[in-house]
């Protein structure tokens, strides 16, 4: 009996070692960089990290810059540097963007930024577990090593402290928790303008959200300055022995509509717009391909003359088990309103102002907000019983006489077996 418990614990402390063995370190991509390898470096965020209100975002934002200086620092390196970063798109998008954006890189070094568009004073439970699970599965992946960031505002840096920034804060206790580097862009911008080198104003001459170059060039110093650190201290990313928070994104699936068959009537697969309200919001970099209804198309008449007709659109139908469903697609200043219905029952959910009880979806939201092209991502609902499968069927609203559309790519699941299967449509 001792002798199977000694075998047993020898076996465990293996494993761990072994685990430990394959981690990801600062100091091995250091080494591997020095000798010339080739290596995935990949930029994880929102527009902070595309490089918003930089003068030129491919040279003067924190990204460009960070790039910059890891081909002077390692003369030998041969880097492939990826853009993974969708304007306004937090943790909550970003944990189903993982997978196709990120790991599929296979990334040796990931900086990942959600601070800000997740909420530096506060984040939601849902952003919270979205935010360690991504931390988690890319530590998990054995590959990367990770810098996390906390990339302010103009009215984070003028509050002069960081008191009561819940969301911070949990940003940087996961980045403890998880060994990752830690660049705390927020501390370095308050410091700088607090003793004179700077002012909030150089550092965004434009506006309150999105900062220019001198404020680019301090994110850059925060992300360079938890990267050397990182690899001084031989930092070794690691999972902690239990998730803090919930485990729902743990496991996710993010389906794509054209996969589970053939399309409903008055539905098609087409490709995404290749032009966004924005580069960083351009769908044609983030979605595979979409479905789209519309209440009108052009047809083909026997002359070889174009006619506009009016369509009859059934509605969209998929099942799926999962704890949570959300929709990830393409909102346009064509997009209509939807309904959702899950397992027979109308969907309601709290409206903009989070009183009101609507029953409607607005995919044109941010489409017509912006006047340009940019993701539509929705929330249809959560908390549900995941012993069971669940249909969900998605009715477009057509009104009046213009051109409308729905576009969606494809059906997010989180929790359960996070599984979507086709149906008779």
């Amino acid at each position: 009996m001792r002798q199977s418990a000694a075998l047993l614990l020898f076996c465990l402390a293996s494993a761990e070692i072994s685990i430990q063995a394959t981690s990801p370190g600062f100091v091995d991509f250091d080494r591997r960089a020095k000798a010339g390898e080739r290596l995935n470096v990949v930029f994880f965020g929102g527009s902070l990290t595309w490089g918003a209100n930089a003068s030129d975002p491919q040279i003067s934002s924190w990204r460009a810059v960070v790039a910059q200086r890891l081909e002077v620092e390692y003369p030998k390196g041969r880097f492939k540097f990826w853009d993974a970063s969708l304007g306004g798109a937090g943790a909550l998008v970003g944990v189903f963007r993982l997978e196709r954006d990120v790991l599929r890189r296979k990334p040796d070094l990931v900086f990942i930024d959600f601070a800000v568009a997740d909420g530096i004073a506060d984040l939601n439970p849902e952003e919270i577990a979205a935010h360690e699970a991504i931390v988690s599965r890319i530590v998990q992946s054995g590959h990367a090593a990770v810098v996390q960031l906390v990339l302010p505002y103009k009215r984070d840096v003028m509050r002069g402290n960081t008191d009561g920034m819940k969301g911070r804060d949990v940003v940087i206790d996961t980045a403890r928790r998880y060994h990752l580097g830690l660049g705390d862009a927020m501390v370095l911008c308050q410091e700088f303008v607090k003793v004179g080198r700077v002012t909030a104003a150089q550092l965004w001459p434009f506006e309150s959200n999105f900062p220019g170059d001198k404020a680019h060039d301090l994110f850059a110093d925060a992300a360079w300055r938890a990267f050397m650190e990182a690899i001084q201290s031989k930092r070794v990313c690691s999972l902690p022995p239990k998730i803090r928070y919930a485990d729902t994104y743990m496991t996710t699936a993010r389906v794509r509509f054209s996969s589970l068959g053939p399309a409903p009537a008055g539905w098609r697969v087409g490709l995404p717009n290749p032009i966004g309200a924005s580069f960083d919001m351009s769908m044609s970099r983030w979605l595979d391909d979409e479905v789209i209804a519309s209440n009108k198309r052009e047809i083909t008449r026997k002359d070889k003359s174009k006619q506009t007709v009016t369509t009859n659109t059934a509605p969209l139908r998929v099942r799926f088990n999962g704890s949570i469903i959300m929709l990830l697609g393409e909102s346009t200043p064509k997009s209509v309103n939807y309904r959702a219905y899950l397992d027979g029952k109308l969907v309601e959910h709290k409206g903009s102002d989070d009183k009101e009880v609507v029953y409607e979806f607005d995919a044109g939201a941010s489409g017509k907000a912006l006047k340009g092209n940019t993701y539509h991502f929705q929330t249809i609902a959560d908390g549900l019983d995941i012993t069971k499968d669940h249909i969900l069927e998605i009715y477009p609203i057509f009104f009046g006489d213009a051109e409308q559309e729905l576009r969606l790519e494809s059906i997010c699941v989180a929790g359960g077996k996070a599984a979507v299967y086709p149906v008779a449509q």
